[in-house]
């Protein structure tokens, strides 16, 4: 029989994780997940004890401050289990197959994810944040030394119950794990039968669930989606057979309700009113009290989303949150000296440079007797008013569990400037001149005052292309009404580009990595990390035309069928690729969630880069991604909303404009592809204006021969293609 007895050290000071890292003076010895701890687990026949978490979790700082850095919990762990200590952002794939088995198993999830996992990998218990007996909440139920011990004891004494347990629990996981794979036999040939009115169904779905008083859908806590939202935005921007099809009320109804949801998160306390950047959630309702931390993911999609909002609507709000984004994202502490964008910032900060301990959201609230220290008296009668302050607080005690924002204030806009001034009877200009001014002083007084929130300074492949597609495409549209900006959200959109191309990619092999901090991490890069590089990549050369990002991403492209492609069954991309040793199974990445799908981002990718290049195979592989989960959008539609502009170029197929050479009709075509939302519309730029053509040329067999000085508009749809004036390039993208 194995021996149980090791003798067990804290490894988190050889992770290069800053979220691992911060648990190394914990007495409870963390191992990584390596193979090595696996073997570990194997030759002392102890359970793991796997905790799962990110460096911006509220939640996982209080456990680890409550039980992990407690010494009779430390004892409990090191001698009954092997503790494995895992950042979810450098191992997705490890997170989700175990918060898949807690959702299947409590019908709940979050983080910290904790799950005991037998020697072969197969869980058996799990959950998120456990307390400690001593706490507060530990006394008046379950706490982690309970579950420990009686975890424990039940693997001493009905060990081989305990594994057969977790082999059938891992059995019907696998059965549950197959969305992606229910097809019939047409989705050999790349045929799907979707109907567009999928469309109509996925609007149906967020239609009955919307909150017309607050925005968003459902109830409390509320999540920003940004996939779903940008859905509903973009119905109105296809062409009219899908117009058509959802029809003229319905998608003016889809609009509204982004449109509203969009104004009242810009108002709401999930933004940041005097920095910049969006929180990851609300825990209320009306948005008013976020969980304070910032993900590089969340703020990524909302540029996009705030970006289409803009462009559809022309609110001035939406472009100020434009700005606000892309200025977050480019800048110190987001933007790293080297061009790579880091992942978060913390919930929990100190109060002041005095204190020892971290309170959530105690960089972002302010209470009334700092205001009337840092503003006039004018200043702190309409900015209180305009943002809520009051003199106890505005936060719900309900939702302060711990008590520390007691007396403080989340900012809220209360008003609509020109309301507002009419009610003090003032002009409008005055109040925003006030209520910019309080600004200002309110930030230098957080500045100045207040130590800013651990950063989390891993550089995520996946996430840096999302904002990469985000800040090329801001660029893009901002070409002519600003240049200043529009130059530097380009510069940031190039610098994060190029420090993935040079520390995450090899060029030997095509591959990427998942993460850098003090160098590549050991992890490779994910199915997700391709998708959403690529994309951005693509945004990247549709705002430059400089086709090195376009021959960048073809080259990752092909990686990502060569290592994730399910080329023996229904399609779509598997998630990890098929040699990775430490998972229990291969899954398909379809359903949208906080960040978009991996196969939705991929079928529009496969789409446009068939266009772009003139290639059929990616225009297939695009077409069996989206037949792959056919059961599955046909099911629940609203779970599936960052595929159905793929379902759209499925039937019927991409528009290419093609942009030759220079002069009037060519900088027409080119001013209106940037400055519109454009879903199914790729642009492709041959000499002129910049452009960078020769590697595409030779890609593209149909612009070999084509005299790129000569100047040609042309759009090409259906296997067919005809010339544009100037005059007629606005009619094309309304049609």
């Amino acid at each position: 029989m194995t021996s149980r007895h090791v003798a067990l050290t804290n490894r988190c000071g050889d992770s290069k994780s800053p979220y691992v890292r911060s648990h190394l003076d914990n007495p409870t010895a963390w191992q990584l997940w390596s193979p090595d701890t696996l073997e570990l687990a194997r030759a002392t026949n102890r359970l793991l004890f796997v905790s799962i978490g990110y460096s911006a979790c509220h939640w996982c700082h209080v456990m680890a401050h409550e039980s992990f850095m407690s010494d009779d919990i430390a004892q409990l762990l090191n001698e009954n289990f092997i503790p494995v200590k895992i950042d979810r952002e450098e191992r997705p794939d490890i997170d989700r197959q175990y918060m898949d088995f807690l959702q299947a198993t409590t019908g709940g999830g979050g983080w910290p994810l904790n799950v005991f996992v037998t020697p072969d990998l197969h869980p058996i218990f799990g959950g998120t944040y456990w307390p400690n007996s001593k706490s507060e909440r530990g006394k008046h139920g379950t706490s982690f030394e309970d579950i420990l011990q009686k975890v424990a004891t039940l693997w001493k004494e009905q060990e081989e119950r305990v594994r057969e347990n977790g082999r059938q629990i891992t059995t019907q996981l696998r059965d549950f794990a197959q969305e992606g794979s229910l097809v019939d036999e047409k989705a050999e040939d790349g045929e799907d039968g979707l109907e567009l009115d999928v469309i109509e169904d996925a609007y149906q779905h967020y239609k009955k669930r919307f909150d017309s008083v607050h925005g968003g859908f459902g109830s409390s806590p509320k999540f920003p989606t940004p996939v779903h939202l940008r859905a509903l935005l973009r119905f109105g921007a296809h062409n009219r057979v899908v117009r058509d099809i959802v029809g003229d009320e319905d998608v003016e109804h889809a609009k509204y309700m982004a449109v509203k949801t969009l104004e009242c998160m810009a108002k709401g306390g999930i933004k940041d009113q005097v920095g910049h950047g969006f929180a990851r959630y609300s825990v209320t309702r009306d948005w008013s009290l976020p969980h304070f931390e910032k993900m590089l993911y969340d703020n990524a999609q909302l540029l996009h989303l705030y970006l289409d909002a803009w462009l559809i609507t022309k609110k001035e709000l939406f472009l100020e949150m434009v700005h606000d984004i892309a200025t977050y994202l480019t800048t110190e502490p987001m933007q790293s000296s080297f061009g790579g964008i880091n992942a978060s910032e913390d919930a929990d900060s100190l109060v002041s440079a005095l204190d020892h301990h971290k309170r959530e959201g105690a960089f972002y609230v302010f209470s009334m007797d700092e205001f009337k220290e840092t503003l006039t008296e004018e200043e702190v009668e309409i900015c209180a008013k305009y943002w809520n302050v009051q003199p106890k607080g505005n936060v719900d005690r309900r939702y302060d569990h711990e008590g520390e924002l007691v007396g403080k204030n989340t900012l809220c806009v209360m008003y609509d400037t020109p309301d507002l001034a009419k009610e003090l009877e003032m002009s409008d200009e005055e109040v925003r001149r006030i209520i910019a001014s309080g600004k200002r002083k309110l930030l230098d007084y957080r500045d100045k005052n207040r130590p800013r929130p651990s950063l989390d300074d891993k550089i995520v492949t996946a996430w840096n292309g999302l904002a990469i597609g985000g800040l090329a495409r801001a660029s893009a549209a901002l070409y002519s009404s600003s240049p200043q900006q529009f130059r530097a959200y380009l510069q940031g959109a190039e610098k994060a580009a190029q420090c993935i191309k040079q520390h995450l990619f090899d060029p030997s092999t095509g591959t990427l990595k998942r993460v850098y901090r003090d160098g590549p991490g050991e992890t490779q890069g994910f199915a997700d990390d391709y998708a959403f590089l690529i994309s951005g990549l693509l945004d990247l050369y549709e705002t430059t035309f400089d086709d090195s990002y376009l021959e960048f991403a073809d080259t990752l492209q092909q990686t990502q069928i060569k290592l994730f492609w399910d080329d023996k069954g229904a399609g779509a991309f598997f998630s990890t690729p098929a040699d990775q040793p430490d998972i229990l199974m291969r899954t398909k990445d379809g359903m949208d969630n906080a960040e978009p799908s991996t196969n939705g981002v991929s079928a529009q990718n496969l789409f446009r880069l068939g266009s772009l290049l003139n290639d059929e195979s990616y225009e297939r592989m695009g077409k069996r991604t989206v037949s792959a989960f056919e059961v599955e959008i046909g099911q629940h539609p609203g779970l599936f909303t960052g595929m159905m502009s793929s379902v759209v170029a499925s039937k019927l197929g991409m528009r290419g404009l093609m942009i030759v050479g220079e002069g009037e009709a060519a900088e027409t075509a080119s001013r209106a592809a940037r400055e519109g939302v454009r879903p199914n519309v790729t642009v492709l730029r041959v000499g002129g204006g910049g452009a960078k053509s020769e590697w595409v040329r030779s890609r593209n067999a149909l612009l070999r021969d084509l005299d790129g000085k000569r100047e040609m508009v042309q759009v090409c749809e259906g296997g067919a293609c005809r010339l544009l004036e100037g005059k007629d390039v606005e009619a094309l993208f309304g049609e």
